[in-house]
């Protein structure tokens, strides 16, 4: 199997020499994109013998992840690794999260910091918010994952092939696992040790949690409209009837509207008809692109 490794890259001159000289032991290629940076870590990548792609500007992680994957999908590779620049994975777990898409028990890998004990080397607030957004993202998907952020990840050819991520931000994680899930390949999880030397993350916690929600909303939106608009209809539905019979006795027992009751009633039955379009026009069309696009 030939294993390309991506590294996402934003001024990390001290640690990229290190991890490609490690990593091309066992990789036939890396690639490094240089997201913008402002040091020396392209021209010491390029020295290195990595594949560079450089962007003018920082895009950000899902910006530098988009053009790893196309880079990927020009290369003869059986297996494209994400890993992160900052040193704090290991190489040696390079193998554990390849080998299910080896054994072909899996298309995408997923390197978990949440499968064993290295979970206590996760700082407590970072924690928290990944469990938070993992079970947010496990709403959206077929698997029931334990860390969806995790940047260590292994994907088949097929995968990189098939898949177009467009998030610039955080949210491309979460983007890729749902277009992934809708496709029908095999996620999976590995454990994996995380080396934390103090909290080195350049992520604003709110800005990450608030990208990959969003994401997150969009994406099952798009993948699942009769799930996602569907469901609030069926609900906004069942309000308004109550609130129409509640409005038709009160008229009955009474003789006059009530106002409250009938504003409600026709708020909630006109919400629930446009959730309902909604569903419809955005199955339809999600249906006609995926059928031009085959």
């Amino acid at each position: 199997m030939k294993i390309i490794v991506g590294i996402p890259a934003f001024n990390e001159e001290k640690n990229i020499a290190t991890i490609i000289t490690k990593l091309s032991k066992i990789a036939d290629k890396v690639i490094v994109c240089n997201d913008g940076s402002t040091d020396l870590t392209s021209q010491i990548a390029e020295k290195m013998g990595a594949i560079v792609v450089n962007h003018e500007k920082n895009l950000g992680y899902g910006g530098a992840i988009r053009s790893i994957f196309t880079k990927a999908k020009n290369i003869e590779g059986d297996i494209l690794v994400t890993f992160d620049a900052d040193g704090q994975h290991r190489i040696e777990d390079v193998q554990k999260v390849i080998e299910p898409i080896n054994n072909q028990d899996a298309d995408l890998v997923v390197g978990s910091r949440f499968l064993d004990d290295s979970e206590k080397e996760v700082p407590n607030y970072r924690r928290v918010g990944i469990k938070v957004i993992t079970k947010i993202t496990n709403a959206s998907i077929k698997e029931k994952l334990t860390d969806s952020q995790s940047g260590f990840r292994a994907y088949s050819k097929q995968v990189v092939d098939e898949l177009n991520p467009s998030e610039l931000g955080m949210g491309i994680s979460t983007e890729i696992l749902i277009k992934a899930s809708s496709k029908n390949f095999k996620i999976s999880e590995v454990p994996i040790k995380i080396l934390y030397e103090g909290d080195t993350s350049t992520q604003n916690p709110v800005t990450h949690g608030s990208s990959v929600i969003f994401s997150t909303i969009k994406y099952t939106s798009i993948e699942h409209p009769l799930k996602f608009y569907g469901i609030p209809s069926v609900i906004f539905f069942i309000v308004g009837i109550a609130f129409t019979y509640f409005s038709i006795q009160y008229y009955a027992e009474i003789g006059r509207l009530n106002t409250n009751l009938t504003v409600v009633a026709a708020g909630t039955i006109l919400i629930a008809v446009i959730f309902l379009i909604s569903a419809i026009l955005l199955y339809s069309l999600v249906n006609v692109v995926r059928e031009n696009n085959k």
